[in-house]
């Protein structure tokens, strides 16, 4: 069975970090029905003013974060001691855990496109250490699939395993339909799927009802995702993982199970205990 559409969502320009202008698709008005995925940033910008404030050093805790750059470039480090760069063609896999104190810096290029995707942890893991990984560009496996292109950005195509999270077993997909042309893949039912519309439009599942780009689409049970291309194709990039069903208390970038867990948080914050490991003595 076809999955089908079952809410679409443009969000709305807001302004964040330190001055940072993007575009909010999901965020908490959106949480439950897109669960896990707590909220999507969308970059897309050839004017370095929108975003060379960037995010100076903020805490996280309770999430992980999944930052995909498709074009450009964005220097991090963090309260653990590491830093490094995330180029065009790469993204970053990032738990915040139990806390972490980090930054990310966009650099000036001719353009800045790419996501940030907010994933919850599992009760179970909230308090976990805090890690991450890159995944480089030359890690990303490409599957020519005659009318499309698909890369593997991270989880499972087919029979390939990209790379891997240490909790969600979360899928990010780089897809690419020739105009006109349709492209479908299997998908678990029992997963929330979504798609953002990097470029062009299309139509989904069996209405032809064309969707233009910059939109995110929510996908009801099925077990195989279809897309036709428009007149100018259509790039996307797909999201799936198993939603967690369970309660959220949600304060600015913290993202607990209850309110006493996250006041404890911004207590910790106030009082100098938040950040539960710290970089080992060299």
């Amino acid at each position: 069975m076809k999955r089908e559409v079952i809410e679409t969502v443009t969000g709305s320009h807001a302004i964040d970090g330190a001055g940072v202008h993007l575009v909010r698709v999901l965020g908490s008005n959106t949480m439950q029905k897109f669960d896990p995925f707590l909220m999507l940033d969308a970059f897309d910008s050839t004017n370095p003013a929108d975003y060379m404030q960037g995010f100076p050093m903020h805490p996280h805790r309770g999430i992980e974060t999944f930052t995909y750059l498709m074009e450009g470039r964005i220097d991090h480090q963090d309260s653990l001691g590491n830093k490094g760069t995330i180029q065009g063609g790469d993204a970053q896999w990032m738990t915040s855990g139990s806390g972490i104190m980090h930054q990310e810096m966009p650099q000036a290029t001719k353009h800045l496109l790419g996501l940030q995707f907010w994933i919850n942890l599992p009760a179970k893991d909230k308090m976990t250490d805090p890690k991450y990984f890159d995944i480089t560009a030359n890690m990303v496996k490409e599957f020519d699939e005659g009318n499309a292109k698909v890369k593997v950005v991270a989880g499972k195509y087919k029979n390939h395993q990209g790379a891997k999270g240490h909790h969600l077993p979360a899928t990010v997909l780089d897809i690419t339909v020739d105009a006109g042309k349709d492209f479908s893949m299997e998908s678990d039912p029992d997963q929330t799927l979504f798609v953002y519309i990097v470029e062009g439009g299309g139509s989904f599942g069996e209405k032809k009802q064309l969707i233009p780009r910059k939109t995110a689409v929510l996908f009801g049970k099925g077990d195989e995702f279809y897309v036709k291309a428009g007149e100018e194709g259509i790039r996307f990039v797909l999201a799936t993982a198993p939603p967690l069903g369970e309660s959220i208390a949600w304060g600015g970038p913290i993202v607990m199970n209850t309110k006493e867990e996250l006041m404890q948080a911004f207590d910790e914050l106030n009082e100098g205990t938040f950040i539960k490991h710290k970089p080992a003595k060299s």
